[in-house]
Order: structure tokens, then C-alpha cells, then sequence
């Protein structure tokens, strides 16, 4: 399998040595098995339960206890997370490792991210995985570890573990296009020629989640839009990316989807009623969804029409030429600079990329960055981590470089959440692109 990964890669000219957060490294980190490592230790592990559901993580964590003799961890999951330890780290009392991606609503980890409260990793990529013969840069796979969703300050530090990496794009019914001997587009163009057929039978082109899964979605169309430097400079803050035709050709390609996504889906783009939007491509009301590997899982109980076949397709390019792109999102594991055991922490962390784990996590459908560890997955859940064999879409992954905070602005506000509005017709295009150039202004200077 051929992949090709678009990382976001700061030139050396930009890399530091900026030193934040350090500690020293542990002695022997290449013996995971060495039961005195932990001897008689207590591990807190907290960790975002996500569309994988709870149990994986009492698994690995039971996985993790045999094979360290004398080791308990102290395992907190939960769906709102950062509300269940929050409380209790403002009172100083930290977990010692924490899985909270990016990206969430609460930005826990990005409010870390800001106040320099993350401890290294740099130094667990050396370590060797536990019970393995390889350490944990060798089993990682390429690009990985060269982006900001893992080196969150742009100077070539590891503050992020990858975890979980997903393949995000367009879900659809398979045989509803079957059935209409519709082509899945591979351009913009022929999407719009599709919409009109659909919108023709009753049948809107487009549904989303909420505007939160904008994300991957606009991270794949700048990149096809632009290509990999001028992702990097919308991502860098750079004076004027946002005002560039690369940039307004995205903007004005979500604005037109909003004549083609189905007139309910505004009401519920919200965290009670997503599902709602979902479940409009299995009742054949939409066709293209956006969304990541989790969502057949998510919606595996819910009704759907007769000859429902899950399709999974990459964005289409946005300039002509292009290959079609699919941002890789996967999310982060870290550890806090408070946190107590932060020696064992690494070697939790080292844990997570074994074959043992991902055996184990790949039976709730979570696919760690390593290699081979989509082959534990069944037939279907392995066709959407084929999207990109044979070179035949791009691979987009790392987000926005963290930022000092600066008070009342949000990229996540002015980029994603305002989805909404423009679908509603509450905000035009050209008023969105000014305030997310305004945003990136008001961040440049606080990276």
C-alpha cells in the first residue's frame, strides 16, 4: 500500500530549541517489561470515550497492569472528560496521563497547549515498546510525528502522542447510487451535476453533523485548493492566506453547498440532535456526509433504507488538476507537567503503540498510527484506511499552530462554528472570510 502524507512541516530555518516543559529522561525506558519500574505504582489514566465506546479502555488498562508487575491504574472515562477532571486540576490534583484530543468544544487541551502546561514527549519516541523490539518512532507510522496535531509549538518538539487515526471524508449510501447509476463525483463539477439530479427526486446532496466536523472538511479543500505550502500558511497564521483566491475558493465553494444540503439540518447541527443529520443518508434524504471512520459504528443500530451499503469517498479537489484530498485526523495523548508519575506516564504511552494495544483497540474499531494495525480491523472497516493506496488521494493532517491566548478569538469560532450561519444565509461568505482573516491577524503575533 502506497501512502502519501501531507504533513505540515515548519522549514529548518524555523525549528528551535526551545525547551518547554522538560524533565529528565527515565532511566532504562527501554525495558518495558522491568516490573520495578512500577513497582507498587498507581497510574491515572483519564480518557475521552468517544464513538470506540468505554471498554477498550479497561482492557488495555488490564493489558497494561500484567505487564508491569505491581502497576494499578487508576483508569477515569468519560464523554465530557475535561468536565470530570478539570476541578480537580485547578485544585492541583492531575491525572498523569490524559487522552482529550484537540479540537473539542471545551479545548482542554488546547488551553494546556497555550499556558505551557504539557510535559515533553520527545524523548518517549526513543523508548522501546514495552514487551517489543523496536522503539516507538520506528513503530509510528511516517508524518505522524512531524505535524502540529503532534508538535503543537512548530520548533520540533513532541508535546502530542498520536492516537487513533481516522481517515475523514464523505460518506454516502453505496446503494442508493447503485440503484440511480450515479457516478461518485472526483470533481467539484460533477458534485454540483449530481446535486441537481438529486435535488430533481427529492434528494438533498449534502448533510453534516455539526459545523464542528468542518474541520476536516476544510482542512482537506484548502489543501486541494493551494497545495501543502499554502496549507501551511493558512495553518502558520500567515499575513494574507485568508484573502487569497486559494482561500475565497473554499470559502465560496461551502457557501454554494448551502443551496444543496437538506433544509433541516441547521435545526439539528447541534450535540443533541447530530444524529439526526446522520441518519439522513441512510434514509436515502442526503447523499454525502462528512465525517471519520467512527460513524458506521455510531450509527450501527440506527434504521436505514432496504440495500444500505456504507460508501467512503475523499473530498474532491478544489483547483482543477488536483488529486482529491482526505484529512487524517487522529487524536492526542498527553501528559500534564503536573502531573506526579510522569516516568511511568511515558511508558503508558510507549504501551499504547504495542501490537497487544492496538489488538485490543482495534476490536472497538480505533486504529492506531502504527503499521499493519488497520489488518485487525474486519473487511469493512479496513476499505476506509484504503482511501489512499495507490497514491490515489492526499493524506492532510496537523492543524493550526497553538497561539498564546488571546482574549474573545477563536479560529474554531470564526472558521467552523460559523458554518451555521452561512447555511442559514445569517452571514454571507464575504463577511465569514473577513472574520477569519481577522482572527488570524489578531493570532499571528501571539504564536
Amino acid at each position: 500500500m502506497k501512502k502519501k502524507f501531507v504533513s505540515v512541516l515548519l522549514c529548518a530555518a524555523m525549528v528551535s530549541t526551545l525547551a518547554i516543559g522538560c524533565t529528565s529522561k527515565p532511566e532504562d525506558s527501554s525495558n518495558g517489561d522491568d516490573a520495578s519500574a512500577g513497582e507498587n505504582q498507581v497510574l491515572k489514566v483519564a480518557a475521552f470515550e468517544g464513538g470506540y465506546g468505554a471498554d477498550m479502555w479497561t482492557e488495555v488498562a488490564e493489558a497494561f497492569e500484567a505487564s508491569h508487575e505491581g502497576v494499578t491504574v487508576e483508569l477515569t472515562v468519560d464523554k465530557k472528560i475535561e468536565d470530570i477532571i478539570s476541578p480537580s486540576m485547578k485544585a492541583g490534583d492531575y491525572p498523569d496521563v490524559v487522552h482529550c484530543a484537540t479540537g473539542r468544544e471545551a479545548a482542554l487541551t488546547e488551553t494546556l497547549t497555550k499556558e505551557k502546561g504539557l510535559l515533553e514527549l520527545t524523548d518517549v519516541l526513543d523508548m522501546t515498546v514495552p514487551g517489543e523490539d523496536v522503539t516507538v518512532k520506528e513503530k509510528v507510522l511516517p508524518g505522524f510525528l512531524d505535524t502540529l496535531g503532534t508538535n503543537p509549538y512548530g520548533d520540533g518538539v513532541t508535546y502530542y502522542a498520536p492516537m487513533f487515526y481516522s481517515p475523514c471524508g464523505l460518506f454516502y449510501n453505496a446503494g442508493l447510487l447503485e440503484e440511480k447509476s450515479w457516478e461518485v463525483p472526483t470533481t467539484w463539477d460533477e458534485m454540483w451535476e449530481l446535486g441537481d439530479k438529486a435535488k430533481a427526486e427529492g434528494i438533498a446532496l449534502f448533510t453534516y453533523p455539526t459545523p464542528g466536523y468542518f474541520d476536516a472538511f476544510t482542512y482537506a479543500l484548502l489543501e486541494s485548493s493551494g497545495g501543502m505550502d499554502f496549507y501551511n500558511s493558512a495553518m502558520m497564521y500567515e499575513d494574507g492566506a485568508w484573502e487569497s483566491d486559494e482561500a475565497t475558493a473554499v470559502f465560496e465553494l461551502v457557501g454554494k453547498l448551502a443551496d444543496y444540503t437538506e433544509e433541516t439540518v441547521v435545526a439539528n447541527a447541534n450535540n443533541d440532535n447530530f444524529t439526526k443529520n446522520q441518519q439522513l443518508i441512510l434514509d436515502n434524504k442526503a447523499i454525502f456526509c462528512p465525517n471519520g471512520t467512527w460513524l458506521p459504528g455510531e450509527m450501527a443500530d440506527a434504521p436505514r433504507a432496504d440495500g444500505f451499503e456504507w460508501g467512503f469517498t475523499a473530498v474532491p479537489a478544489v483547483a482543477e488538476g488536483e488529486k482529491p484530498s482526505s484529512f487524517t485526523f487522529f487524536e492526542q495523548m498527553w501528559i500534564p507537567a503536573e502531573a506526579e508519575n510522569q516516568d511511568l506516564a511515558k511508558e503508558w504511552i510507549a504501551f499504547m503503540y504495542s501490537d497487544v494495544a492496538a489488538e485490543i483497540f482495534a476490536k472497538s474499531g480505533a486504529v492506531q498510527p502504527i503499521e499493519g494495525a488497520a489488518d485487525f480491523l474486519d473487511e469493512e472497516n479496513q476499505l476506509y484506511y484504503h482511501i489512499y493506496d495507490d497514491d490515489a488521494a492526499i493524506a492532510v493532517m496537523g492543524g493550526f499552530a497553538a497561539t498564546e491566548p488571546v482574549e474573545g478569538v477563536s479560529m474554531a469560532d470564526s472558521l467552523f462554528n460559523a458554518v451555521n450561519s452561512i447555511m442559514s444565509g445569517d452571514k454571507t461568505v464575504e463577511q465569514w472570510q473577513a472574520d477569519v482573516e481577522a482572527a488570524s491577524d489578531a493570532l499571528r503575533d501571539a504564536m
